[in-house]
């Protein structure tokens, strides 16, 4: 499927969908992340993830739809594993795209993220190890101010090897 998703989303979808995710979440992901794997951040918005990633020690590929690389109709080179905070507005279609890539990946989605038949059957079919923050994140919006988010996120991976998964039935 090819899909532009910046034609996809009316203008005030994209600010909606401007969530940065704040360093700290980055921390429960690591453990589980080689230190030889080249990750990419499909989904930057202004780059927290790429920086605390690099900081972090690992090498990154940061791209994101606004600088022409959409994620739902191109891959990065040379990437082992993916790792994103995506527009939720989107997260049926990146839940999609990173099973049908078939590489590591972790996506920061909320729990609801678990509901619906659509999720649940990719989820069934490949599998899915959610690893689930101790608090809310507070995340950095466009206007600079700092957003409490209602919902509690979670760290949705797969063929990272976790060793803990959820059963559906």
């Amino acid at each position: 499927m090819i899909y532009n998703v910046v034609d996809m989303l009316p203008k005030r979808r994209i600010y909606s969908d401007d969530f940065q995710t704040p360093d700290w979440v980055i921390d429960y992901l690591i453990p589980y992340l080689r230190r030889e794997w080249v990750i990419w951040e499909c989904a930057m918005g202004k780059g927290n993830l790429v920086r605390v990633l690099e900081r972090k020690g690992f090498k990154v590929i940061g791209t994101d739809v606004r600088e022409g690389y959409n994620f739902l109709e191109w891959e990065a080179e040379g990437y082992d594993c993916i790792v994103t905070n995506p527009p939720y507005s989107l997260k049926d279609e990146f839940l999609e795209r990173c099973y049908e890539l078939r590489k590591p990946f972790a996506l920061l989605l909320p729990l609801t993220a678990l509901e619906t038949r659509r999720r649940q059957r990719l989820f069934k079919e490949y599998g899915v190890e959610v690893i689930v923050l101790p608090r809310r994140v507070n995340f950095k919006v466009p206007s600079g101010k700092g957003s409490r988010c209602w919902f509690p996120v979670g760290w949705f991976t797969n063929y990272l090897g976790i060793g803990r998964q959820l059963v559906f039935v």
